[in-house]
């Protein structure tokens, strides 16, 4: 779980790891249990290796902050969706106020609720480790 001692920290490094491949970090947030990044995918750069490497080097980075982050780790999946330059806001706004919004509901319904809205396939049986 990511917790309030190492958010911020996080945030700042999945940032930089974004930068060090160009892709351009626009907003980069989370809650407790994910993480949300909102950046330019440079287009030297496949997503899925994009995400190898985010969580790759933010998970060894983690391990070193302390001993309760030993077990860390990332789940096996993501996922990943395009932006219209004219929603780049509200994705930011909607990033950036991620602690009010899991008050009311937990990631993984709104995340059911999305994939349902937008009538994408899924198998629940995969989707959480």
């Amino acid at each position: 779980m990511i917790d309030n001692e190492i958010k911020e920290e996080l945030w700042a490094y999945l940032g930089g790891i974004c930068k060090n491949l160009d892709s351009f970090p626009l907003t980069v947030g989370g809650y407790s249990d994910h993480v949300h990044v909102l950046c330019n995918l440079s287009k030297k750069m496949a997503l899925m290796d994009l995400m190898e490497e985010l969580k790759a080097h933010s998970s060894k980075w983690i391990k070193t902050r302390g001993e309760k982050y030993n077990n860390f780790y990332w789940q096996r999946g993501y996922g990943a969706f395009s932006v219209d330059h004219r929603g780049v806001e509200i994705v930011q706004q909607y990033i950036r106020n991620q602690e009010e919004h899991h008050r009311k509901r937990s990631f993984q319904e709104e995340y059911l609720e999305f994939l349902r809205e937008y009538e994408m396939e899924f198998d629940e049986r995969y989707m959480w480790d």
